[in-house]
């Protein structure tokens, strides 16, 4: 078991995805709870969410699930969870899961997975958290986003220093042990030197 404690949220999909991606959700469950970390998530039963939940939960872990009021329904809230927290917007599902986690992973997902990743690295980036950000894929499937990051930064439109912040990894244990690490130290977005530039 590692030590500190610490709160991994997982942002990914409510749909099934490929095989590949249930299995890398399925290893980054069993890996929080072999950790010894809890997990932290949609809160859905189906998808790739149901998955890493199952898994976390198979390995003896705790996992808490947020799901807003209208989506409990749609996404089967995962009733076997240890904690599922019924939350009344999207806004409060996001801003709760953000609290709860003291680090985060991004597991292959749509709009919505893209959205709460991108919401918590923009927090990092105003100096309002600091946490990792792992985006996990053994399929290669962050490549374009993370080139779209690297072209981002090659014109300016993002800090050298804040690319740090966008960590990779491909092998579920090494995605665990990232997001529990302390986030990158950058500095915040709006500087002294930049205010005068």
């Amino acid at each position: 078991m590692s030590s500190p404690y610490r709160s991994i949220t997982v942002f990914c999909a409510s749909a099934d995805g490929t095989e590949l991606q249930r299995s890398l959700a399925a290893d980054v469950g069993a890996a929080i709870a072999a950790a010894g970390h809890r997990l932290v998530y949609g809160g859905g039963g189906v998808g790739l969410m149901g998955v890493v939940a199952d898994a976390a939960l198979a390995g003896g872990g705790e996992v808490i699930g947020v799901i807003p009021e209208q989506l409990f329904d749609r996404e089967v809230g995962h009733r076997g969870v240890t904690e599922l927290e019924v939350v009344p917007d999207m806004h409060a599902r996001k801003a709760r899961m953000a609290t709860l986690g003291d680090g985060f992973i991004v597991l292959p997902g749509g709009f919505g997975t893209l959205e709460e990743a991108f919401e918590i690295l923009t927090w990092n980036q105003l100096a309002l958290i600091d946490a990792a950000v792992v985006f996990c894929a053994n399929d290669g499937y962050w490549q374009p986003l993370i080139d779209l990051v690297d072209r981002a930064v090659g014109d300016g439109l993002v800090k050298e220093r804040h690319r740090a912040m966008v960590r990779t990894a491909a092998d579920p244990v090494v995605a665990v042990a990232m997001a529990a690490a302390p986030g990158p130290a950058v500095a915040p977005k709006w500087t002294d030197i930049d205010r005068r530039s």
